[in-house]
């Protein structure tokens, strides 16, 4: 018995597969921080919108990947998640030579909006396929680990993307480097071996537990409040630091003191995932979380500027992985990517909602009062978790 327990966990986490999955996830997120700082900034200095614009335009990507994750969930669990992943991966990265296109800032909407979709799916099937390529004893572990691939593409994105443009002052430089990450990302799938997956044939009823995790919504509602601060915080940084701070190429070290927390606090985790510790994760991140966005919203000054998001990266670095693993081992291996999903669309409708709420209350009362508003959301989000969804994640986990 000793000796099968020391097989299992001497099964190698970092294998081949699971590495170009890694990778293939950090060059998808990659591609996508290199613009996300600065497209409030390039809508405003090139189509002169508003904030109000910034907000609704930028909203819509999410709104599209929220619409397309819950379908994206069902079809990794129905077909082949090979061609579910090739397909999606490959429109993820062509979308961004539309960005080169859009003349007018409807075409602009038009292009950020479709490109949620594919987005949306890309990460559910990916992160499925992760799973899927993990030693079963080692997963809870692995899934803390994978997660390091956002991180560190958090953490030098924003920073190379700010750097390019004060070197060329060129936003086509970036959508072409986002467009070259990308598709390096779709080669590295190409490359995964995945286990032959036949289409499911069995008919089965079509119910919403298939499209969504019933079961998760305690956990749905919690990732949402903290995505919803994460917005907010996330999106309006930049033009907040540049006009009531006067930090003009500072905005890549808030993205990178941030990762610094994630990345810190995903390799300590990961070993407490290993043992089991789901819940007392989630609870010291949900905690630390609150603390950061508390004193961002606070304290205006450039030492809480950087402060904040380390601690808040430290707090969502032990918090994420483990409402994974809440979702994932609330559902069947049949229901993975039903669960991966409900996980993004709750973080979906968060950011959608962060991005959009911001932007209007910013317009009319300040970013003070926006980011105010994250805080007080986050605290209600923390309040709902520790009287609800972790009681009942704890009667009711299948594994």
């Amino acid at each position: 018995m000793n000796e099968r327990k020391e097989n299992k966990m001497q099964e190698k986490l970092w294998n081949s597969n699971y590495v170009k999955v890694w990778l293939a996830n950090f060059a998808l997120f990659l591609s996508f921080y290199l613009l996300m700082p600065l497209l409030p900034y390039y809508m405003q200095e090139t189509f002169d919108a508003d904030k109000d614009t910034i907000g609704a335009v930028l909203s819509g990507y999410t709104i599209a990947a929220l619409i397309i994750r819950p379908f994206s969930g069902y079809l990794v669990d129905t077909l082949p998640r090979r061609v579910v992943l090739l397909t999606s991966f490959f429109f993820f990265a062509a979308f961004f030579a539309g960005y080169l296109v859009a003349g007018t800032l409807v075409l602009f909407a038009v292009i950020r909006t479709l490109h949620g979709c594919p987005f949306g799916a890309a990460t559910v099937a990916n992160s499925t396929v992760a799973i899927d390529v993990l030693p079963s004893s080692r997963r809870a572990e692995g899934i803390g680990y994978y997660g390091l691939s956002n991180n560190v593409a958090t953490a030098i994105g924003p920073s190379i993307a700010l750097w390019i443009y004060g070197c060329c002052h060129s936003f086509d430089a970036l959508f072409l480097l986002s467009l070259f990450v990308g598709m390096c990302g779709f080669i590295l799938t190409t490359r995964v071996k995945m286990k032959p997956r036949a289409a499911v044939t069995r008919k089965e009823p079509l119910s919403l537990d298939r499209f969504f995790l019933l079961k998760g919504w305690r956990q749905g509602c919690c990732i949402l409040a903290f995505a919803l601060s994460f917005g907010i915080l996330s999106t309006y940084v930049f033009i907040y630091g540049h006009e009531e701070l006067g930090i003009t190429s500072g905005t890549g070290l808030f993205f990178m003191f941030l990762a610094i927390g994630l990345i810190l606090s995903r390799l300590t985790g990961s070993r407490s995932l290993r043992r089991g510790l789901v819940t007392h994760n989630a609870s010291f991140g949900v905690a630390v979380s609150l603390v950061g966005y508390f004193l961002f919203a606070s304290v205006h000054s450039s030492v809480a500027y950087y402060l904040a998001p380390f601690i808040i990266g430290l707090g969502n670095g032990h918090m994420y992985p483990a409402f994974q693993n809440m979702f994932i081992n609330l559902a069947t291996n049949e229901h993975r990517g039903t669960a991966n999903s409900t996980l993004l669309v709750s973080w979906d409708i968060g950011i959608g909602l962060g991005v959009l709420i911001g932007g209007m209350v910013s317009e009319y009362s300040g970013f003070h009062a926006a980011f105010w508003v994250g805080a007080v959301v986050n605290a209600a989000g923390a309040m709902f978790y520790y009287t609800h969804a972790r009681q009942h994640f704890l009667q009711n986990k299948l594994r």
